[in-house]
């Protein structure tokens, strides 16, 4: 079952499980990983472009704000929207990166090298998401440090995912139940539960559920509704993936 891209050279030669690896292997791979390399430079970036066209001080704290603020809207919208959708595999140009962007992830939810997101995707999405607002806020320094700050979110939203589905308990209360929330997500029923560090949004549009219990056992948790039926008519992601796999992910690999 093809589930990424060719691994990459050096240290991403070789899959990455989060189920089997510690905190501190995450730490080491986390930062050498080369997505996250290319925001922390982006994000470097865009501080020496508002250093170069900086806005006031008040407008350069607004635009960070407002870009922190709008950050888990936008997640909770592009999950429950655009990644948990059912529409994308039925094209046969967006098919593949729904299958990279989240099918993948879902099949397999603790195969680090599918849990983050392309950069063709993140991206232009992190610019659009705040660059506008950091605009109308303060200009082109405004644009830049709002940017900055969507990148900086993104790392650390990515981090909290990796030790969601890392094998560690954590000690702090928040951390365990953000992530006990994920896991539901990913394990239980996938129609709710939508955020990463914030369910605000999950709590007003009411998707969001405290125990598996409250809601049903959903069949599509793993699949997000790209069963076999579905691929007979819409085969593009059968077709990249070599088939459509079924049961739980660890089932699968272990046998």
């Amino acid at each position: 079952m093809k589930t990424t891209e060719s691994m990459r050279a050096g240290f991403w030669n070789r899959s990455h499980h989060l189920d089997r690896m510690t905190l501190r292997e995450l730490w080491i791979a986390y930062f050498q990983y080369p997505a996250i390399i290319a925001y922390l430079a982006a994000a470097a970036g865009a501080i020496g472009v508002w250093a170069w066209r900086p806005a006031t001080p008040v407008q350069t704290l607004a635009a960070m704000l407002v870009a922190t603020l709008v950050y888990p809207l936008v997640w909770y919208c592009l999950h429950r929207w655009v990644l948990h959708s059912k529409w994308m595999w039925k094209s046969k140009l967006l098919a593949p990166t729904w299958k990279r962007i989240h099918y993948d992830h879902h099949q397999d939810p603790n195969h680090l090298e599918v849990l983050f997101g392309g950069l063709h995707t993140t991206l232009p999405t992190i610019a659009a998401a705040t660059m506008p607002i950091g605009y109308a806020i303060g200009g082109i320094g405004g644009a830049a440090i709002a940017m900055a700050t969507g990148l900086i979110t993104t790392c650390v939203y990515e981090f909290f995912h990796c030790i969601q589905h890392l094998a560690y308990k954590p000690k702090n209360k928040w951390v365990a139940s953000i992530k006990q929330r994920h896991m539901q997500h990913h394990f239980h029923n996938e129609n709710g539960n939508y955020g990463i560090t914030n369910y605000f949004w999950d709590r007003l549009f009411g998707t969001f559920y405290e125990k598996a219990g409250e809601r049903p056992k959903s069949p599509t948790v793993f699949n997000l509704g790209y069963t076999q039926e579905v691929a007979e008519r819409y085969p593009y992601v059968s077709d990249l993936s070599g088939g459509v796999a079924t049961g739980h992910p660890r089932k699968r690999q272990n046998g």
